[in-house]
């Protein structure tokens, strides 16, 4: 059975930070990309950062570029999201996401709340 259980979302207030992560098990974490993806309330799920297999290569949407790092730790079979300098509109349920070709798997989300 696949899991994907993320952890350390939260309030915190605009400027500050906080460090997602995301523990898979049931898949070989180290062949799978992963993603970070969010949805706002009342708007689509949007992709926020990507990382490949290995690590060797990160992707990041716009919105975030300089902001936050998405890192993994294949032996662990876990990927994070360091994400700094919060702003009110990264309010969000964030979720990790693991893709391999046509295989697919999502966690089941954890809360941001970017409020003063």
């Amino acid at each position: 059975q696949v899991q994907l259980v993320e952890s350390g979302g939260g309030l915190v207030q605009p400027g500050g930070s906080l460090r997602l992560s995301c523990a898979a098990s049931g898949i070989t974490f180290g062949n799978y990309g992963m993603n970070w993806y969010r949805q706002a309330p009342g708007k689509q799920r949007e992709w926020v950062a990507g990382i490949s297999s290995r690590g060797t290569t990160t992707n990041y949407a716009d919105s975030i570029q300089g902001r936050f790092t998405i890192s993994r730790e294949n032996a662990k079979n876990t990927v994070y999201l360091q994400m700094n300098s919060l702003k009110p509109e990264d309010t969000a349920v964030y979720y990790c996401n693991a893709k391999l070709l046509q295989d697919e798997y999502w966690g089941q989300g954890t809360q941001v709340t970017v409020s003063s």
